[in-house]
């Protein structure tokens, strides 16, 4: 009865785990590329499968929540303005009753950052939502450590 019972706990952690690995339409990578002695810009890029669409930085209250970048405090780079984006698609959608902007298929991030280091790692966050045209996932948030050499 005890074995019986393991296979079936083991049979349905499994199911779990392989639908929790459907759900995840977003990847991301990072790297960085010095520009000049003391300043290097980060490009953090999103590749988000087919169907979906990940929200801009730039989404007004009302809305989904938008994607943000937060950078760990570090006596070793200094921000240099915001994290830009490209243009986004920008549509109204029936269930927010605005206008929102977000990004299909891929889409590339730039910070650019004074180095107070030769080497250094840029560390952080990003917190975004995804929707396809039937569902959108809970917020989800991803930490990262991006080399600078």
């Amino acid at each position: 009865m005890k074995k019986i019972t393991l296979v079936f706990a083991i049979v349905v952690m499994a199911t779990i785990s392989a639908f929790a690995q459907l759900e995840n339409p977003v990847t991301w990578q990072y790297a960085a590329k010095k520009t000049g002695k003391n300043e290097a810009i980060l490009y953090i890029k999103a590749s988000i499968d087919p169907n979906w669409h990940l929200y801009s930085q730039n989404i007004k209250p009302g809305g989904p929540n938008k994607t943000e970048f937060t950078f760990l405090p570090s006596k070793e780079y200094t921000l240099v303005g915001k994290t830009l984006e490209p243009k986004p698609i920008t549509k109204y959608e029936k269930v927010f009753k605005m206008d929102v902007s977000y990004f299909e298929n891929e889409v590339l991030f730039t910070q650019k950052v004074k180095l107070n280091k030769a080497t250094t790692a840029v560390k952080g966050k990003v917190e975004f939502m995804v929707c396809d045209d039937k569902q959108c996932l809970p917020p989800s948030e991803v930490t990262f450590s991006i080399p600078v050499k």
